[in-house]
């Protein structure tokens, strides 16, 4: 039994059990669907673990500078999700994972060694798979087309036992390795030359950091969209850093944010029969919206004349 369907089977009675106790707290048609149904409780339980995963990997990225980078790996699972549907073989998650990890490997490499720019390297990535994937989908495509849609722009029914093992397995090592290695990525992200005089073997934490945000990524695809990676990488980090007192605290509010996010997102796509990975999209860059108001107005309330 994999860690996924352990996840599972623990949460699903509880969800199932507060879907039927407290209806008052679920709003809507159809969105209660997702608690009382056991069919939906693992798109549910993905999306969520997806969205605290990526508050805490968005605020490492965006300190770094890499913002782009989840959307650019993302685009790269686009070309490699193709291959699998296509080829066959060890499934599409499984082909996204090994072409995202060596291309953020290459990436970091190129990026270490001065041939090219983080953003140049990843901008070639990026094309170079998302047009692979299009050929390949034009010329080999058929009945293949329309599941291809659901990974370009985030399906949840696509989320089966299988999948949701890999995400939650993947979710879970991203975000125990984020941890452990809290202090050791801040040192590196805001000062990589002090972080190597003091002894951090800083070359292979960045490494081993660009493999976990590959396989971070991978795991989103079927939440958000290949599309819409950066709704829940960068907007919740994005917005944290605007209430955020410290990183830190940062770290925490991308986290809860990012769960509000896809919580919000998935009640109105399930009520308005809307793609979940857009909706999500849309809520992540309102709520980043009115943060920036409120913060503004304030400022302007509160500046002496």
């Amino acid at each position: 039994m994999g860690l996924g369907q352990e996840l599972f089977e623990w949460l699903s009675p509880i969800l199932k059990e507060f879907g039927e106790a407290y209806p008052g707290f679920l709003p809507g048609e159809f969105f209660p669907s997702y608690f009382l149904y056991e069919y939906f409780h693992r798109p549910l339980i993905a999306s969520i673990i997806v969205a605290i995963v990526a508050g805490f990997l968005g605020t490492f990225l965006l300190i770094r500078n890499l913002a782009l980078i989840g959307d650019g790996l993302a685009h790269v699972s686009f070309g490699a999700i193709a291959i699998g549907l296509i080829f066959g073989g060890i499934g599409p998650l499984l082909y996204a994972l090994v072409f995202c990890t060596v291309a953020a490997v290459l990436i970091d490499e190129l990026q270490a060694r001065g041939i090219l720019e983080g953003d140049a390297a990843i901008a070639i990535f990026m094309t170079g798979m998302l047009g692979l994937g299009l050929v390949i989908m034009r010329i080999w495509g058929g009945t293949a087309s329309g599941i291809v849609d659901g990974y370009l722009y985030g399906d949840l029914l696509l989320v089966d036992p299988k999948s949701f093992d890999i995400i939650v397995t993947i979710c879970v090592i991203g975000y125990l390795s984020m941890l452990f290695l809290y202090h050791s990525l801040l040192s590196i992200s805001i000062d990589p030359i002090a972080a190597k005089v003091q002894g951090l073997p800083v070359r292979a934490i960045r490494l081993y950091f660009s493999i976990i945000t590959a396989a971070i990524v991978v795991s989103m695809v079927q939440i958000v969209g290949v599309l819409l990676v950066t709704a829940l990488i960068v907007a919740p980090a994005a917005t944290a850093q605007l209430i955020g007192k410290s990183f830190r605290s940062c770290v925490i509010l991308s986290q809860i944010i990012g769960v509000i996010t896809v919580i919000i997102g998935l009640y109105f796509s399930a009520e308005y029969d809307t793609g979940s990975g857009s909706m999500i999209a849309l809520v992540s860059a309102s709520i980043f919206a009115l943060i920036l108001i409120i913060k503004t107005m304030k400022n302007i309330i509160v500046k002496p004349n």
